[in-house]
């Protein structure tokens, strides 16, 4: 693991010095004052309107009577309801990813032989992951941090490229379909190149297979005996087709298209991309979920007592129990009020998978959490809208149920959102005008300058 010097630690100098920047507080009067969307959301939080995109749609209201009205939210992947998208797939077809990332980067749903040659093109692209990478990259000081090791993997990837800074739309597209087939296996040989360095025991991997879908090979390179189930391909799918996209507003699509409208690479423009990913506050949120359910199933006596429940949630509320943020994770939503419909599609499958992993009583204490915990937040907080379940809440019950390390959690958030971070990024070079520049208005009073020798 890295060795570190002694300015890689907080001394006391560094503490003094650092009272200077907690000085740094703005008055959240003047967000008011000057009319300030902070955060860039109004006092409902709303998005302020920044772009126009055709990739996505994201629908939390309706205009009913030139009012808007809070609705159960959709999601429509190039104006297809995501629904309609998953109910459409059988149980026995693994590749719903591949036709969301098609449909998302084209603009079309793929025709049987378009969908075909779309998935052996990714197949194709798994094996030109460049020799000796995992050797030269991955192996070489991994971080702890697997959001890290992609981010910087990915950095790593532009000078294996001879046309990195081409930004021709095709070249673009080349190197968005390869990145969509290398992160399931940066992904995962990181995870093990972690475990190897850490545990000090075998380092195998497990090349990919030509003729299994991305959900598949993520399961068989992950695990040892490179085995699983069709239900557990199944739902994995359907995690990654539910987190391919959600709007070009979200903060790391955002970021998508403000670090392409400066006309940087795709390398440099991914990997800012999961760096925002990374954040608790957004892709990392499913990681805080799981450890805050941990927490409530150790000081929790009884799962089907709705009084001792709902009591030690008003502790995780009141700041008084798990890390004492005040907040209930997989809870809430930027924009859904009524209902997050990810959720919603994704609780109906996890219910069938509780089924086969023996672990229905914890579904059913999830589900109770769920519904507490959003009559308490009601209750207690002054909200501007419906609070509900989003897809943070049940996605973390799923991994675990599937095996998969807490450590690969938001990578397979990138896995899934790559897809959608590519279609931007092309809308973005496609619709090329100026560079992304909001403005920010300066609340600093103005000083005199005192030279050094009389301060």
């Amino acid at each position: 693991m890295p060795v570190y010097n002694k300015y890689s630690k907080v001394t006391p100098d560094i503490e003094a010095l650092a009272k200077y920047c907690m000085n740094e507080k703005i008055d959240p009067q003047l967000y008011s004052k000057f009319d300030v969307k902070r955060g860039l959301r109004d006092l409902n939080g709303k998005g302020v309107l920044t772009g126009l995109t055709e990739v996505s749609e994201i629908v939390a209201s309706r205009n009913v009577d030139g009012k808007s009205v809070p609705c159960d939210g959709e999601l429509y992947y190039r104006g297809i309801n995501v629904r309609d998208i998953i109910s459409n797939h059988p149980m026995d077809d693994h590749y719903g990813f591949e036709e969301a990332s098609f449909l998302l980067l084209f603009g079309k749903l793929p025709s049987k032989k378009e969908l075909s040659d779309f998935c052996n093109m990714l197949a194709g692209f798994r094996t030109l992951l460049p020799k000796n990478y995992v050797r030269d990259v991955i192996m070489q000081k991994p971080s702890n941090d697997i959001m890290n090791n992609l981010a910087r993997g990915v950095l790593n990837l532009y000078a294996y490229d001879q046309n990195c800074n081409d930004l021709s739309i095709a070249n673009v597209l080349r190197q968005s379909l390869e990145l969509i087939a290398f992160f399931p296996l940066i992904s995962v040989y990181s995870y093990q190149a972690k475990q190897y360095y850490n545990d000090k025991g075998s380092f195998i991997i497990h090349r990919p297979r030509h003729d299994l879908s991305t959900a598949e090979n993520i399961l068989y390179m992950l695990r040892p005996d490179s085995k699983f189930t069709p239900l557990e391909a199944k739902i994995l799918d359907i995690a990654l087709i539910l987190h391919a996209e959600h709007g070009g507003g979200n903060n790391s699509t955002f970021t998508t298209h403000v670090v392409s409208s400066s006309g940087t690479d795709t390398y440099s423009s991914v990997a800012a991309s999961l760096c925002s990913l990374k954040g608790p506050k957004h892709g990392g949120a499913n990681i805080m979920a799981m450890k805050m359910f941990a927490d409530i199933k150790k000081n929790i006596s009884d799962w089907d007592n709705d009084d001792e429940i709902a009591e030690y949630l008003k502790k995780i509320l009141h700041k008084e129990a798990f890390d004492k943020a005040g907040v209930i994770y997989g809870l809430g939503h930027a924009v859904y009020s009524i209902s997050d419909p990810r959720a919603l599609i994704f609780k109906e499958f996890v219910e069938q998978l509780s089924v086969e992993k023996n672990r229905v009583a914890e579904f059913k204490f999830y589900s109770k959490i769920e519904k507490l915990s959003a009559e308490l937040i009601a209750k207690e907080r002054k909200i501007f809208k419906g609070v509900s379940a989003n897809i943070d809440f049940y996605s973390g019950f799923v991994y675990s149920m599937l095996g998969l390390p807490v450590e690969l959690y938001t990578p397979l958030f990138a896995i899934a959102r790559i897809s959608g971070w590519s279609a931007h990024r092309i809308e973005e070079i496609n619709n090329a005008g100026k560079i992304i520049r909001p403005a920010y208005m300066c609340v600093q009073d103005r000083q005199e300058y005192i030279p050094i020798d009389n301060r």
